[in-house]
């Protein structure tokens, strides 16, 4: 059984007793994560498509943690002009464990 999730503008397929990194999500660790924007749903080979989202369908989940994403570098230059700037930047990402699709 799996389903197809909107979290925070990201879609996630997920199973149940998986991990997922999702963009930074408002909660203390350990605090209980409810996902309504469920999209798709399979279930014993039945797949239920939501026009877009399944009325009903509940997927739950637990914070495991907050951290932040591997750094991504930016570098800008402009050749014979002697311009170069580099920026990185991490982003900020939860830990989620999917505990229940309904």
């Amino acid at each position: 059984m799996y389903a197809i999730v909107d979290i925070a503008g990201k879609q996630f397929k997920v199973t149940q007793d998986q991990f997922v990194y999702t963009p930074r999500l408002e909660g203390e660790e350990g605090a209980s994560v409810e996902f309504d924007n469920v999209l798709l749903v399979e279930a014993d080979g039945k797949v239920n498509v939501g026009t877009p989202s399944i009325k009903g369908a509940k997927v739950t989940g637990k914070i495991l943690s907050h951290l932040k994403d591997d750094k991504v570098l930016v570098f800008k230059k402009k050749r014979r002009k002697g311009y170069k700037k580099k920026n990185g930047h991490r982003q900020a990402m939860t830990k989620v464990l999917i505990e229940t699709i309904k």
